[in-house]
């Protein structure tokens, strides 16, 4: 009979390209199964070890689109690592559809973001109002509304007269799609360079602005490629389900 190889830890880091240091902090943080240990203390890693590891790196590397599908994905992975691999299944799915509903909504804000861009109407506020009444209007702080300001979002008129800020129906409009953007995920840089492309060029592929940093950007964060890291995880949701129905086989086929 052919004798049981266990894998070691480097062998485990090397399968799923690591450092060794990361299969440890994994165990460490619940990420694995229990892993047992041979009479010298070493870990005693199996197929099924590893399977969960791909599981694992799957899961939990790159940038995280939202607080809400970073901590499915956690749910997810420990669920798997406790040898709850059908309810582990049932959490992929529920996390495939949080990142679809959040993809969703960022595709309609860039379509309401496109059809202003056009020239169509996104307000019709008659009067300008001072900035306690269009915050109330659109269910802002005055406090967001001056620092997307601050930040070069929207340039507000003054009261000559006092020197107080009017906001018409073009600035309306103008923070009606900021809002939604921001809203639906997308980063203050990002859509700063939309809106700069936008005022400078008057047109273009407002999707791939917004979805791509100028190369001076040299930190940016995944709501800077919103659309894109969208996407992405969409995949990797998908990826997830296919892992752990590859998992699944493999236990059942374990006498």
């Amino acid at each position: 009979m052919k004798k049981f190889r266990y894998l070691r830890t480097s062998d485990i880091a090397t399968a799923v390209g690591v450092h060794p240091n990361t299969v440890r902090r994994y165990e460490e943080w619940g990420f694995l199964p229990p892993i047992p240990r041979g009479p010298s203390g070493y870990r005693l890693f199996t197929q099924a070890h590893l399977e969960q590891m791909r599981l694992a790196r799957l899961v939990l590397q790159g940038p995280w689109p939202g607080k809400e599908i970073r901590q499915s994905a956690s749910v997810l992975v420990r669920r798997a690592a406790s040898g709850d691999l059908g309810g582990a299944l049932e959490q992929a799915y529920r996390h495939r559809a949080l990142v679809q509903a959040e993809r969703s909504q960022a595709e309609a804000a860039a379509e309401l973001l496109e059809r202003w861009s056009q020239g169509v109407a996104t307000d019709t506020t008659a009067g300008p109002l001072h900035i306690g009444k269009a915050a109330k209007l659109l269910g802002l702080t005055t406090a967001a509304m001056r620092n997307w300001e601050r930040n070069g979002l929207i340039k507000v008129p003054r009261d000559p007269r006092n020197g107080y800020r009017l906001y018409g129906a073009t600035e309306i409009g103008r923070l009606r799609v900021i809002r939604m953007l921001r809203q639906a995920g997308y980063g203050v840089m990002a859509i700063l360079r939309m809106l700069l492309h936008l005022d400078r060029c008057g047109s273009g592929d407002l999707r791939q602005v917004l979805d791509t940093p100028r190369p001076d950007e040299d930190i940016y964060s995944a709501a800077d490629q919103w659309l894109s890291t969208l996407a992405e995880h969409e995949q990797r949701a998908m990826d997830i389900i296919a892992q752990l129905g590859e998992m699944m086989y493999q236990r059942q086929k374990q006498p």
